[in-house]
């Protein structure tokens, strides 16, 4: 089977290979001054302002990610490493590249977004699912495990408005690491709840490296990637500059700051 939407093409195979990134590039137009009404807009451009720069965010990445591997990406603040993650979710186009995925593929980019306040837990998990692309059908095949996961059963009929911002988190979380797809996209999703439900993640995410779970994890936490990632990936400025060993992947990023 085979779908390709935008620069994305979706595939179905038995090979090696879970994404495929090839020559990725990515910009964003930044407004440098404000032109007030439809005259000043003419004027502007007759006179070749435009009215707005361009930031070259991805600037020709090349990858791939096996099935099994826990890759990480790291980067500092702007190094292009979530507008990267978002690509590979179908949130963000790319003007230049191609980027083939083998499998179903769940982001988990953001905690909480789609959720509905008014909406009762239940309903906002399958609300989630369907965001995620899963059917109610398979959402209830999951959906005793996101409780129990979240430890959050008790109050599944209340309104998640009477949810504390921590009970909304652990939803959240739970959600997006119980829908079954082929390939997991993370951004900074390991530091959530208390201490006693952060050390569950922990196990939660070891269990998925020994049972080769492909994960894709964005991060800033070089604990993280040395005890998580089978291989990271360190990006700045829009380009790749290291790519292998996970421990000198964060050494190499430790050392962008010195």
């Amino acid at each position: 089977m085979k779908r390709q939407i935008g620069n994305r093409i979706e595939i179905q195979t038995n090979g090696d290979i879970a994404i495929k990134v090839k020559d990725l590039h990515k910009s964003f137009r930044l407004p440098t001054e404000q032109a007030f009404g439809l005259k000043q807009a003419i004027f502007n451009r007759l006179r070749g302002i435009k009215g707005y720069k361009e930031q070259k965010v991805l600037r020709g990445l090349n990858f791939e990610v096996k099935k099994g591997e826990f890759l990480g990406i790291v980067g500092r603040n702007g190094s292009g490493k979530s507008t990267l993650l978002k690509i590979l979710a179908g949130i963000y186009y790319p003007e230049k590249g191609e980027i083939t995925v083998d499998g179903t593929l769940v982001p988990f980019i953001e905690l909480g977004v789609g959720f509905n306040p008014e909406l009762t837990g239940r309903e906002n998990v399958y609300m989630n699912g369907a965001l995620l692309g899963f059917s109610n059908e398979e959402m209830d095949t999951m959906y005793d495990d996101i409780w129990e996961f979240a430890e959050l059963k008790d109050f599944q009929d209340q309104k998640l408005k009477n949810y504390s911002s921590g009970m909304q988190v652990r939803l959240a979380f739970s959600i997006a690491i119980r829908a079954q797809g082929d390939i997991l996209l993370l951004d900074e999703v390991l530091a959530v709840g208390d201490a006693a439900f952060q050390q569950k993640c922990s196990n939660y995410f070891l269990n998925l490296k020994s049972h080769k779970q492909t994960v894709i994890l964005v991060t800033h936490s070089m604990e993280n990637v040395r005890k998580y990632c089978d291989r990271a990936i360190l990006i700045e400025d829009g380009k790749i500059i290291q790519n292998g060993n996970p421990g000198k992947v964060a050494d190499a990023y430790t050392k962008l700051w010195q």
